[in-house]
């Protein structure tokens, strides 16, 4: 019977400190005790943020808050029921029904838009799918608060009525 060789590699470094780390953790404990020290000394140093009484001032327009979807100037919905925001979505959290469209400008629309923030990891490509520029993330809303989970279900009367926060003109582009 044939055995496979095996071969042994020796270990280098095999001085008790260095095999139990002692020299970086320590190094760890004196950077958290210098900051904690630090801290301590002068409270007023520390920049808090009393939210929600104080909102962040720091929200840049390619923030990516809360959902919206957009309208066109006559009013209807922008979304024309792809399925590529739902296709591309990672966390699988965008639900859609179609609909036929009986006003002739698309073939259909949603007749059930639903996006559960619960499960959005919030990362754009929704956004970045869409061909007709219908679903934006551009609200300014970044702190969704809830005591059931239907709170955070995001229908589609619900994203209509979310605005730009940013004051960017929104009319067809």
């Amino acid at each position: 019977m044939n055995r496979p060789k095996i071969k042994t590699v020796p270990r280098y470094n095999k001085e008790t400190k260095e095999r139990l780390y002692l020299p970086a953790i320590f190094a760890g404990l004196k950077i958290t005790a210098k900051h904690l020290f630090t801290n301590l000394s002068d409270i007023n140093a520390v920049e808090t943020l009393e939210y929600p009484e104080e909102q962040p001032t720091d929200i840049t327009p390619r923030y990516r808050g809360l959902h919206r979807l957009t309208k066109r100037e006559d009013g209807s919905v922008r979304c024309v029921a792809c399925f590529m925001c739902a296709t591309n979505c990672p966390a699988q959290c965008i639900h859609i029904v179609a609909t036929e469209r009986n006003d002739g400008i698309d073939e259909k629309m949603p007749a059930v838009f639903t996006i559960d923030t619960l499960e959005c990891v919030f990362c754009g490509y929704c956004v970045e799918a869409c061909p007709c520029d219908a679903i934006r993330m551009d609200t300014g809303i970044f702190s969704v608060t809830g005591k059931r989970r239907e709170d955070f279900l995001l229908d589609r009367d619900r994203l209509l009525s979310h605005h730009n926060a940013f004051g960017e003109d929104t009319s067809d582009a």
